[in-house]
């Protein structure tokens, strides 16, 4: 049975960027952001609770001062503690997360998707925005989940209707406007970024070539 999102969507849908870039250090925020990036997700493994405070805090005031959305992917506690404004989880971390206390704190909540039970995990807890992956091949991420396709973008839009929808996967700019046109929100990139040999100037051909998708 398809699932209906009608009833599940918060009144207040989340605005989210076309350009959605993935990070692991506040580094990189700090280098990227001031660019023009509206939109991002701090993505940290492995790492004390020493370090991973100190980042986020970081990251925080930087895309405060320039006017970006931060994302704390994973780390709900330290997200909620430092007064952060959203949170990323996957399937495993949304089972353990007290996703009361997400609430009560005032944060917006976005949960990794890649089937259709995971899609109904998700929606039952009432997200902010959705995220489906991987969308073509990728070795950013070890991942057991087949490349997913634009027609898996179109069919998943077509079940969650206004909620925001992210692609996430072995996405590249030249890719994107195929990514978008089947239906995605936004598109979240790791590697076409992080791991470009010019990584300042990918980010601006980001920037630009999604300008028409705000």
């Amino acid at each position: 049975m398809e699932t209906r999102i009608s009833s599940i969507v918060r009144e207040s849908v989340m605005d989210l960027d076309p350009f959605y870039p993935i990070v692991d250090s506040s580094n990189w925020i700090d280098r990227l952001v001031p660019l023009g990036i509206k939109l991002v997700q701090l993505r940290i493994k492995d790492a004390s609770e020493e370090t991973l405070r100190r980042e986020i805090a970081t990251s925080q005031a930087t895309c405060r001062k320039y006017g970006c959305q931060l994302i704390v992917n994973d780390h709900w506690c330290l997200a909620v503690d430092l007064g952060c404004d959203y949170v990323h989880l996957g399937q495993e971390d949304l089972a353990d997360a007290d996703l009361a206390s997400i609430r009560r704190a005032g944060l917006r909540l976005g949960v990794s998707t890649h089937d259709g039970a995971e899609l109904d995990a998700a929606l039952s807890v009432k997200p902010d925005y959705v995220a489906l992956g991987p969308v073509f091949p990728t070795s950013s991420k070890a991942l057991s989940w087949k490349p997913q396709g634009l027609e898996k973008i179109e069919g998943w839009k077509r079940k969650i209707g206004d909620l925001p929808l992210v692609a996430i996967g072995g996405i590249t700019l030249e890719r994107s406007r195929d990514v978008l046109q089947s239906g995605a929100n936004s598109v979240a990139i790791i590697s076409d970024v992080t791991k470009n040999s010019t990584p300042d100037q990918r980010t601006l051909d980001w920037i630009a070539e999604t300008q028409d998708w705000r």
